[in-house]
């Protein structure tokens, strides 16, 4: 009986991983056509970055080929080309993009959001094993109105010394994003959509927001949802972070949850993102790209890939391309669960190059 008990715990972890395994996947006839997405290598660290995208894709042989754009943040406007390539492919993978502070020149990033409709940003902030963290367990999704609120742009000076900076909400954008915001939940199985305001202050305007994410949760009664201010869900982010799951705000609030959330959970260089609206989809690094300009990580070409890496694979899913985005997504927490291969961020001294040899050695 002794001798026998090994031999029936092998067997029943082998039918317990041969129920695991799941369905075959049975693609439409012609699926497997390579796919074009637009590529916009960006400032700074950005060529560095996407250039460790192409080599991945290129080593495993991924069914997308990439048409290259340059576009940098000192440019005026983005170039027509462009804004005609990503209308064609439908799909586009970014680095960063160099934003003056102050002055009159506008983010070549809200351009790209206003003039495609990417209405929806969205940052996954997650635990990756083997990278430790102050907190565990944490797994939120930041979703992200992207083009109105305080980033419409509608800023004058009414007299020398005096700027007015109008803050705009419309029912529209605040239902489509509410709207958003539990489909993806429902898709995802998710369990929680919590709206973050400061309606207690601005009663109109985040009112307006609120009365659109309650009437959207109505719809989905099988998902919990509640509401919180956002000086309140900054302190509970830091605190307790795990008791978020996905989160959906306004487009200022969403810029400083997703970063706070980004910070919590292993930093900027590791956190995925992208911008999506009715037709077209952005794909970028989820949190800050504020090392986009970093002179000292560029000369020692030692920028993290693993950010944008992690979004190529939110892309190929987007692209219907499942098994590619696993493959990719499973090499990359393998190089950061081994340990051996990081970039200073993170704690080790590896360069760009060295963590995508790695993780290409680890693709299946």
């Amino acid at each position: 009986m002794r001798r026998s008990r090994p031999l029936l715990r092998h067997l029943l972890s082998g039918a317990a991983a041969r129920s695991r395994r799941s369905i075959t996947y049975m693609p439409r006839p012609g699926d497997g056509a390579p796919r074009p997405v637009t590529l916009i290598p960006g400032d700074g660290i950005g060529p560095l970055v996407t250039g460790a995208v192409r080599q991945v894709m290129e080593a495993m042989h991924a069914p997308v080929y990439f048409e290259t754009y340059e576009v940098h943040g000192h440019m005026t406007t983005v170039p027509p080309e462009v804004i005609d390539s990503i209308r064609r492919n439908k799909v586009c993978l970014k680095g960063g993009l160099a934003t003056p502070v102050g002055g009159g020149v506008s983010s070549l990033n809200m351009q790209l959001r206003k003039e495609l409709d990417l209405y929806a940003s969205l940052v996954h902030c997650f635990n990756l094993p083997g990278l430790p963290t102050r907190h565990e367990k944490v797994n939120i999704v930041v979703i992200r109105e992207n083009t109105e609120g305080e980033y419409s742009g509608l800023e004058h000076e009414v007299v020398p010394g005096v700027v007015e900076s109008l803050k705009v909400m419309t029912k529209f954008c605040s239902e489509r994003i509410a709207k958003y915001a539990f489909e993806y939940a429902y898709l995802n199985n998710r369990k929680k959509v919590t709206a973050v305001h400061k309606a207690n202050i601005m009663k109109l305007a985040d009112g307006l927001f609120l009365e659109s994410c309650r009437e959207v949760a109505t719809k989905y009664p099988g998902i919990k949802y509640n509401e919180i201010i956002v000086d309140n869900c900054c302190m509970q982010l830091v605190s307790k972070p795990e008791q978020f799951d996905v989160m959906v705000t306004p487009n200022l609030y969403g810029n400083l949850v997703a970063n706070t959330a980004a910070g919590i959970a292993g930093g900027t260089g590791v956190m995925p993102g992208g911008n999506v609206g009715q037709d077209h989809a952005v794909f970028e690094q989820g949190a800050s790209a504020g090392n986009v300009g970093n002179e000292k990580l560029l000369e020692q070409k030692k920028a993290n890939p693993v950010a944008l890496l992690l979004s190529s694979s939110m892309m190929l899913r987007h692209l219907q391309f499942p098994l590619f985005a696993d493959r990719l997504e499973t090499a990359v927490k393998r190089v950061i669960a081994e340990g051996k291969y990081r970039t200073k961020d993170l704690g080790g001294s590896s360069t760009t190059q060295e963590v995508v040899d790695a993780v290409i050695a680890k693709l299946e």
